[in-house]
Order: C-alpha cells, then sequence, then structure tokens
C-alpha cells in the first residue's frame, strides 16, 4: 500500500474555485466561518441582516467575497440569495448558520416570538435548502453543514423552548437530508457546538456563566472561537467526502457524560 503524501493530504482540506454560501455571516460565527471557507481557496456568498458588516467582512477579505444584505426570515431575501448564487450555476457548500434564541419560561412569551425563532431557525433553512437543491446537484461534490448546538443534542435547563426545539429538529432535517440526497453525491451534516464568544452568549464575558461552563466541560474552560474553523473545514470539504447524516459536536465534553 503506497504511503500518503503530505500535499496529497493538505489538498483534501482546500476550498479552492469552490462557491460557498453563509448565512448570518455578518458576525460571530458566521463572519467566522465566511473567513475560514475563504481563507481555504472559496468563493463566498455572505448573507446576513447587517450590511455595514458584510462590508467590513469583503473588506477584511479582500477578494473573491459577495454580499447580500437581508433578513432569512424574509422568503423574497432567500429568492434573491437563491438568485445569486445561481448565477455561479452551483453551489459546492452551503452553511446554514443564522439562528436567534428566545428568552423566558415558555407560557411568558408570545405565539409571534415563538413563531419568529421557528422561521428563523428551521424554516429559512428548509427553504434555503429548498431553494438550492439543483444547484447542489450541480456540483462535483456538495456539502451542506446546519449550524445546530449542543441543544439539539440534549436538552437545555435555561428557558428557550424555541431554541431547544429548534435545534433538536434541525438536527433531524440533517439526517432527512443526506439520507435522500445521498444518492446525488450531496452530503449534509449538522455542526453542534457548545458556547463559544458569540453575541448570542454574551461573548462569555459574565464570569459566573463563563465559570458554570467550565464546571460543566470535560476540559474545564471556554473555548476560542477559532476552536471551530477544523470542524467546519473538515465538513465543507474533501476531508469527510464519506461522511453524512451525522452531528458534529463540539463541546469540550459537556454532552459526554
Amino acid at each position: 500500500m503506497s504511503q500518503p503524501e503530505m500535499p496529497a493530504l493538505a489538498a483534501r482540506w482546500r476550498l479552492d474555485g469552490r462557491i460557498a454560501l453563509v448565512t448570518g455571516a455578518s458576525a460571530g460565527l458566521g463572519a467566522r466561518f465566511a473567513q475560514v471557507l475563504h481563507a481555504a481557496g472559496a468563493h463566498v456568498i455572505a448573507t446576513a441582516r447587517r450590511a455595514d458588516r458584510l462590508q467590513e467582512l469583503a473588506q477584511d477579505c479582500g477578494s473573491r467575497v459577495e454580499t447580500l444584505a437581508g433578513d432569512i426570515a424574509d422568503p423574497r431575501h432567500r429568492q434573491r440569495v437563491a438568485e445569486l448564487v445561481r448565477g455561479h450555476g452551483r453551489l459546492d457548500v452551503l452553511v446554514n448558520n443564522a439562528g436567534i434564541c428566545d428568552d423566558g419560561p415558555l407560557e411568558d412569551q408570545s405565539l409571534d416570538n415563538l413563531r419568529q425563532v421557528v422561521e428563523v431557525n428551521l424554516i429559512s433553512v428548509m427553504d434555503l435548502c429548498r431553494l438550492t437543491a439543483g444547484l447542489l446537484r450541480a456540483a462535483p461534490a456538495a456539502s451542506v453543514i446546519n449550524v445546530a448546538s449542543v441543544y439539539g443534542v440534549v436538552a437545555s435547563r435555561d428557558p428557550m423552548a424555541g431554541y431547544n426545539a429548534t435545534k433538536g429538529a434541525l438536527i433531524n432535517l440533517t439526517r432527512h437530508l443526506a439520507a435522500v440526497w445521498g444518492g446525488d453525491g450531496v452530503r449534509v451534516n449538522a455542526l453542534a457546538p457548545g458556547y463559544f464568544p458569540t453575541e448570542l452568549t454574551g461573548f462569555l464575558a459574565d464570569p459566573a456563566f463563563a465559570e458554570s461552563i467550565r464546571d460543566r466541560t470535560l476540559l474545564g474552560r471556554t473555548p476560542e472561537p477559532g476552536e471551530l474553523d477544523g470542524p467546519l473545514l473538515f465538513l465543507a470539504t474533501d476531508a469527510s467526502s464519506y461522511m453524512t447524516g451525522q452531528a458534529l459536536v463540539i463541546d469540550g465534553g459537556w454532552t459526554a457524560v
């Protein structure tokens, strides 16, 4: 058996010439994901609500970045995103990252608030997958990455029923799409992070909150943003070419015990 060569191994982690779409890309994990895919060689289409943040992202990357500002919960915006991608003739990597969190006991929340969480976290993902299905099939080896959460795998004691419900549904949607699209060569996996420093987590600035995370994780520390770079690239590239229908949990061991 011939030994693997480093250039061939390194090439499996590259995205040169590929088209990637990232939602929720104006800040936090989404902006980081767009930068990582760009650094790996992809042409990145980034969408989010905040046009100024998207412009900063494009300036930081310098080239091979297109941006389209709008609300992913708006079906008309999702149509515009799909049309932009359609101009490239295919979609190699789709990162469904946009998400919001509800807050407070279920009985204290309004129905409109719950509907908004479901629309952003689940319906928008399903619809964008629907709209881009043909473009994914047109790619030689497309990869869909649905950004879920550890709270799609285990339950949260914090009162956020909508978030828990949609992230759990997102993981099973991942399995379903992997099952029905596998024959077309489209891989579908989920990334399930624990508490990473983002706007949703207050950037882990609350000492008591950060300490509670350290107490729950087997590694005994809070994560750095860059610790999702490798898992994202693994799922996006040929490095995971025989992996589909899985949820890759990156939580420092939170769910292991």
